[in-house]
């Protein structure tokens, strides 16, 4: 991982700070770049207008029992790719050819909308339970690499 690697995934890691995701260990940032310049940023949290889980003061998968990597449809929040690649069609940017950087491995839901946004390399650096994002990224060579970190 080459020093602008490490910076955008440094940049990831603050992002996720400014989640409102109520369960643990589920703090997610994400940031899209472009040339070397950062094009979005992303957290997971709820849509604007609806109350967080921070708001909440519960997470409504723990209180369904819903365990990671399943049903993602039944939260509040929107995830971190999502709202970044979001954040750039309500922005008019383009991150066709871009690098998506991330804290956490995406989903398969967040898979197909990096594919389909043009996103050509995704870096992350925790793991996730969806093997499938993983055979999405493969077949449509996206690059996808696993930051150990340091």
């Amino acid at each position: 991982m080459d020093k602008w690697d490490r910076r955008f995934m440094e940049m990831a890691q603050v992002v996720s700070g400014w989640s409102s995701c109520f369960r643990a260990g589920r703090s997610i940032g994400c940031v899209i770049v472009k040339d070397k310049r950062i094009m979005t940023t992303g957290y997971n949290g709820a849509p604007a207008g609806i109350r967080t889980c921070r708001d909440r003061q519960e997470c409504l998968r723990d209180k369904l029992g819903i365990p990671s990597g399943t049903r993602a449809e039944v939260c509040y929040a929107t995830h971190a790719e999502q709202n970044a690649i979001i954040q750039a069609a309500k922005l008019g940017v383009s991150i066709d050819g871009a690098t998506l950087y991330c804290t956490h491995q995406p989903c398969s839901v967040c898979a197909k909308m990096i594919i389909n946004a043009g996103i050509r390399r995704v870096m992350y650096r925790e793991g996730y339970p969806d093997e499938f994002s993983l055979a999405l990224f493969k077949e449509a060579g996206v690059a996808l690499e696993h930051d150990e970190g340091e």
